[in-house]
């Protein structure tokens, strides 16, 4: 599923917003830019909704933060000021889009679409496509032409991963904490299983070979 970071201090928008996101998005709430950034840094997410008016850090900081570390994910800024500077530095800082306070949530969830598909994280609403391989993430099936792949748990969650990165070359260390979470007491060694098994799977179509190992660096889907 999509992960997606919600830095809002006002905590009833922050859980609306969560409730109505929550059947198509994993989304994690946070309350200040501070738990922001330790998060970001933390974890890998594929959209923030930052609110711009934070206590402390506020979210032009965390956006320049994002900017900074040139993470890949979509960023919507919230703001109850329409103000052309601020919109303007947040384009220049990188983020996708911007919506004033008060807004729809059917709005906000179409335009985080939007940048997902943009960013090439989506292929079609609730979709990740690559070649014959489909994912659908909203039924949480696996094709490869005609063909359904089973997989568990923990090989859904690395396939969808590398779907969601195609192309992009990911260390064994973020794997191992969208996977299996920072708090697991496993070792990292056991991406190495988990790649392993995926690869099988993915063997029996003749798909394993685009899982490539990077030596020394980590893995990556592609042609």
């Amino acid at each position: 599923m999509i992960k997606v970071l919600l830095v809002e201090d006002h905590i009833k928008i922050s859980e609306n917003i969560r409730l109505y996101l929550k059947d198509d998005f994993e989304v994690q709430p946070v309350f200040s830019g501070e738990d922001a950034i330790l998060y970001l840094e933390a974890y890998t997410y594929d959209l923030v909704i930052l609110d711009l008016m934070l206590p402390g850090i506020d979210g032009m900081s965390v956006l320049s933060y994002i900017n900074e570390k040139n993470l890949p994910v979509g960023v919507v800024m919230l703001t109850a000021k329409e103000d052309l500077g601020d919109k303007l530095k947040a384009f220049d800082l990188g983020a996708q889009d911007y919506l004033i306070k008060p807004f729809f949530m059917e709005e906000l969830k179409a335009r985080m679409y939007v940048i997902l598909k943009r960013l090439g994280k989506i292929s079609e609403k609730n979709s990740l496509v690559f070649k014959e391989l489909k994912m659908d993430l909203q039924k949480k099936s696996i094709f490869i032409g005609e063909n359904k792949i089973e997989l568990n748990e923990r090989l859904y969650h690395l396939l969808e991963y590398f779907m969601l990165n195609q192309g992009i070359l990911l260390f064994k260390e973020q794997i191992f904490a969208r996977v299996c979470g920072y708090d697991s007491d496993a070792s990292t060694e056991i991406v190495e299983v988990y790649i392993s098994h995926l690869r099988k799977k993915l063997g029996q179509y003749d798909y394993g070979k685009y899982l490539k190992t990077k030596r020394g660096m980590g893995y990556m889907l592609e042609e």
